[in-house]
Order: structure tokens, then sequence, then C-alpha cells
């Protein structure tokens, strides 16, 4: 099969948090160049214990497209990914891709991705919508997945049916006009927040199915204070932005002089 060319892109980045994924991290990085060739990979870690940060750095002494950027500790995923958008955006790349070491987000379905970006600033990969699924999953993480999707869009009246997921395509540009400095969330959350920030300021947002596949090998972060974090945030942004176009809708009908 031949690899399709993104040229007409530029130059394109996949960042790749890591945090105790040496079991992963080489395979993730081989699919990923085989898929995308032209694609450059940042490998952001969290100063793993278990050694990721070194393999990584064997496998960039090996592949001039692969970098690392050793971070002081675990921190979270959206704080690893704000690193990652800020050096990408210093490094002069035009598209920045997150995606998950464990092998969840499958790199040959990265082609996708990008194909959509040609007419987006911003590329979900879904696994709520026509065509999507996801693989492995007991049901109660599919219906906490579907139930918290469902309550994001209620809340924060998004028109997305996979807001939570972490398989995504940003332009550079698009990116550029987002205001990254007072990102509330460094966890889980990131996504939500991210993809709520894309939508309110006018960013062509766009969803391709996706076949999401539970890991393999090592351990999952997904944790109890993580589902937490997000509720209470999503129902924080929700509730805040209702009250604030509820005053404005106030302020409008309200005649002047009127106390």
């Amino acid at each position: 099969m031949t690899n399709e060319d993104f040229a007409d892109l530029g130059r394109i980045l996949v960042i790749i948090p890591t945090y105790n994924e040496r079991e992963n991290i080489q395979r993730i990085v081989g699919r990923t160049r085989s898929s995308v060739p032209q694609a450059h990979v940042l490998i952001a870690d969290d100063n793993s214990p278990d050694g990721t940060g070194e393999i990584a750095d064997d496998l960039a002494s090996q592949d001039a497209h692969v970098y690392v950027m050793h971070r002081a500790g675990k921190e979270g995923l959206g704080a690893a990914y704000l690193s990652g958008f800020a050096w990408a955006i210093d490094a002069g790349y035009d598209v920045i891709v997150e995606m998950d070491a464990d092998g969840s987000h499958q790199p040959e379905q990265l082609p996708k991705l990008l194909a959509a970006l040609r007419n987006a600033d911003v590329v979900l990969g879904s696994r709520w919508v026509s065509g999507g699924s996801v693989v492995n999953w007991p049901k109660h993480r599919e219906f906490l997945s579907r139930g918290g999707n469902l309550y994001t869009r209620a809340m924060l009246g998004i028109p997305l049916h996979d807001a939570t997921g972490g398989y995504r395509a940003f332009r550079a540009d698009a990116l550029r006009t987002l205001d990254l400095s007072d990102v509330e969330s460094k966890g889980y959350c990131f996504q939500v927040d991210m993809a709520w920030r894309a939508v309110r300021s006018g960013l062509r947002v766009v969803e391709v199915p996706i076949e999401f596949i539970e890991r393999e090998l090592g351990d999952s972060k997904m944790n109890q204070k993580i589902v937490t974090e997000a509720l209470w945030r999503v129902t924080q942004w929700g509730a805040a932005d209702k009250i604030a176009k509820s005053r404005k809708l106030l302020a409008s009908v309200t005649p002047k002089g009127t106390n």
C-alpha cells in the first residue's frame, strides 16, 4: 500500500505523552513513522521511573524524525500536551497531532485524520459517530464514556459526539488563535477544555470515525479521580456559561436607565 502524501499540509508533528510506557513506546513510534513517513514524533516523557525516557532517547538517536522532551515529573496529560504544543509552534510545525502511547489510537488511522484536516482547523477521532467503535472495552467503560459525552454536549452546548477523545489533529494556526495560558485542566479533562475552546472560537471542528482499541500492555492511567475532575469541571464551565449568557440576554432587554 502506498503512503498518502500530505506535503500540502506542511510539517507534521505527532506528540506522544508517556509515563511508564516502556512496553509500548517503541512499537507505537514505529507504527507512526510507517503510517505517515513524513511525520515527525515528539515523545513527551514525564520522568517515567520504568525507563521509558531512556528508550525514547535510543529511538531518537536512530531516527532524525524522532525527538524527546524530558519533563520534570508526572504533571498530567494536559500539561504534557501544552508543553508539546509550545515546542511544536516554536519549531515551526504546521500540523500538530495528539496520540496516546498505548496503542488505543491506531497510527494506521492517522492518514484519515490528516485528510480531513485539509478542510478543517481541528479534527477529532471519534468513537461515537457513525463508523466509530471501541474494542475490548467493558460495558461500564462504554457507558461512562457515552454518558460523559452526552452530559458534556448538554452542559456546554457543543455539537460534538466525542469531546473526551484524545486522538486529534490541529492546524498550528488554529492553536495560535486559542488562549492556552489559562487552560484550567491539566488532566484528561484537558481534551474537553480544548474542544470547547475550539468550538467557541469559531474554528472548523470535524469528527471522523476511529476504532479505539483498549491497551494490551501496561497499566491504564484512568481512575475515579480523573472522572470526578472531568465531571466537576464540565458542570462548573457549563453553569458559568449559562449564567453569563443569561446576564447578557437580560442586559439586552433591560431599558437604559432602569435600576
